[in-house]
């Protein structure tokens, strides 16, 4: 390493289950890693990324955090795609006195002084869907989902605000988070025995592929019974065919197709760097924000001590490709605006509602409903 570089630790997978997602991760941070640099650094010195792969093994992440925060004596780490992951690291992170961005949509329920989340908690996200599947289509719900903490704590949301608006839950099922297309038979199975007006689906990396093969294949259509996932994403989309998923829905803060000059700017310069078929996921580009939220951090603080960039974090804004953000001061959560998508015949993502302006997280869920998505400025606005 060269002389008077900041040292970060970067922590996604490039191989396993959810490795499409966690690269598009990775390259986000490599971007944004390379713009700052590219525009002289933080104080005149450069940005040095060390990274490993944990192959979206908890174990692996836990190991690997310990390495960069003893060994390579990183304090600052970006990284960690599921709850399951996060929640190894985290306590790694707390003992070393560390700080941990974390970037990806989430169930909620946490804080830590020494995270900083990046990704949608449930209100910017699981509230609007709720609502807008029950306006669209109707109040019977069939949630699905990979068998660990995000899927359980997020479908318990919706269940909540599905039973808030008077409707039904037919059935919950999860699958392994290495499914095989045999794990989805009962899923299948469960929607033609109750056919729900609408599946919620919580499955993740290569078994959200599967699902909708499995859908597809039982001839099944989306117009009947639509899949929202909040994990299908570009990721994943890119790898099937785009009439097993077209007609489908999904929530996010950012799609690649987002027309706003910072998004197509982002866009552009992310294919040129990373190859057109590249796929940009909503993570990638919070993980893209918080590099840059931590640079302009660490210019304030002049150095890397942790403590001094959460202090200079708290309450920061900036005009990200999705719209301007705010750290909230209170939980380390992001103001983040909301969209729903649906999924055209090329595979491509169209917003058919947003938010008007950015949703304050709730983190605890205390004030949400689907009647109040907690923060005023977030009026409905649906459209089809």
């Amino acid at each position: 390493m060269a002389e008077g570089e900041w040292k970060i630790g970067v922590l996604f997978s490039k191989t396993g289950v959810t490795a499409g997602a966690e690269t598009s991760e990775l390259n986000a941070a490599i971007l944004a890693i390379e713009e700052i640099n590219a525009a002289g650094g933080v104080l005149g010195r450069n940005l040095n990324a060390i990274h490993y792969d944990p192959g979206c093994s908890p174990p692996k992440y836990q190991e690997y955090a310990i390495r960069l925060l003893k060994e390579d004596r990183v304090r600052i780490v970006f990284g960690c795609y599921m709850s399951s992951e996060r929640k190894v690291v985290l306590p790694q992170i707390e003992a070393f006195r560390g700080l941990l961005f974390y970037p990806t949509f989430y169930e909620g329920f946490e804080y830590s002084s020494r995270c900083f989340y990046g990704g949608a908690a449930a209100n910017q996200n699981a509230v609007a869907l709720a609502k807008y599947l029950i306006e669209k289509f109707g109040s019977r719900f069939l949630l699905v989902g990979s068998n660990y903490v995000f899927p359980r704590e997020y479908n318990r949301v919706i269940s909540e605000l599905v039973e808030l608006s008077k409707g039904e839950v037919v059935d919950e099922i999860y699958v392994p988070v290495e499914s095989t297309a045999e794990d989805f038979e009962k899923i299948i199975k469960s929607i033609k025995v109750h056919a729900p007006d609408v599946i919620v689906s919580t499955v993740v990396g290569t078994g959200s592929q599967q699902l909708f093969e499995s859908f597809h294949a039982a001839g099944l259509n989306p117009r009947d019974t639509p899949i929202a996932s909040l994990t299908m994403t570009e990721a994943e989309v890119s790898n099937v065919l785009p009439e097993i998923v077209a007609g489908h829905l999904t929530s996010a803060s950012f799609f690649e197709n987002l027309d706003l000059p910072e998004a197509r700017r982002f866009v552009a310069a992310f294919k040129e760097r990373f190859g057109a078929s590249a796929p940009i996921t909503s993570s990638a580009e919070a993980v893209y924000c918080q590099v840059h939220l931590f640079a302009k951090a660490l210019a304030l603080a002049g150095d890397d001590d942790p403590e001094l960039i959460a202090k200079h974090l708290r309450g920061m804004e900036f005009d990200a490709p999705q719209g301007r953000i705010r750290i909230d001061p209170d939980n380390h959560h992001t103001e983040l605006w909301s969209r729903i998508a649906r999924i055209n015949e090329a595979g491509q993502f169209d917003i058919v509602w947003q938010s008007e302006n950015r949703i304050r997280p709730d983190v605890y869920f205390v004030t949400s409903s689907c009647e109040s998505r907690h923060t005023p400025e977030a009026q409905s606005n649906y459209g089809m």
